[in-house]
């Protein structure tokens, strides 16, 4: 099993979300990969921890459908398939024109200016063929309205269902020269939020992100429905 060789010393004071959140991080931008198996002794060594946190991290990332698991003989790293995301993209793009309603009254020029920066170097990353850069700039881009809502229970859910999203969104940067349609919608929803049009702004969102899965299923050979 290969171990990403960049991982900072984790503090005993926060060892158990530290041990999940470096985990959960490897598995949404592709360092371990789908169908890897996980040993929690190698995990831990590398990690410098025992093994009961590790073993506590993979019982989470089990819960939330990341990890699975048979009796005594694996654990390893989930599938993608593209059911997941024709499940998960519809929720988010109706939970992001939401946000982008609840928000539209508390953004500023700082705010757009975190859009336009994040865009740029999602635009340099797909140029450099850097799918995890891609994935997130592309993440920073769409977490400014986000957290602009100042609601915590909307930020939240969208949190989780990106955490899902983003494996996806790795391996679709990583093999797809469309991907660079992203940056010219992007650009567009900037636009309309900078000008106030808030209808166009949610119509804006949702184009961009059942284009993101039409460009997907292209990918896959499966048929485009955005219904």
């Amino acid at each position: 099993m290969p171990i990403p060789n960049r991982i900072k010393p984790i503090s005993r004071f926060s060892m158990r979300e530290e041990v999940y959140n470096t985990l959960l991080m490897w598995i949404m931008e592709g360092e371990l990969r789908p169908g890897e198996k996980l040993l929690d002794k190698e995990l831990a060594e590398k990690m410098g921890v025992s093994r009961t946190p590790v073993r506590e991290a993979l019982r989470r990332l089990e819960d939330k459908g990341l990890v699975e698991s048979s009796a005594n003989r694996w654990t390893r790293v989930t599938d993608i398939s593209i059911e997941e995301p024709e499940m998960i993209y519809p929720i988010i793009w109706t939970l992001e024109a939401l946000a982008i309603g609840e928000a539209s009254g508390n953004m500023t020029e700082a705010d757009f200016d975190k859009m336009e920066t994040a865009n740029t170097l999602l635009e340099k990353a797909l140029a450099q063929s850097e799918p995890v850069g891609a994935s997130r700039a592309d993440a920073q881009f769409h977490d400014v309205y986000i957290h602009r809502t100042n609601n915590p229970f909307l930020i939240n859910i969208l949190q989780d269902l990106k955490i899902r999203y983003r494996r996806v969104e790795v391996t679709y940067f990583e093999g797809s020269s469309l991907a660079t349609d992203s940056v010219g919608e992007h650009r567009q929803i900037l636009e309309a939020l900078r000008s106030g049009d808030v209808l166009r702004s949610k119509s804006m969102i949702r184009s961009n992100w059942q284009s993101s899965l039409s460009r997907l299923q292209q990918m896959s050979g499966d048929p485009v429905n955005n219904n």
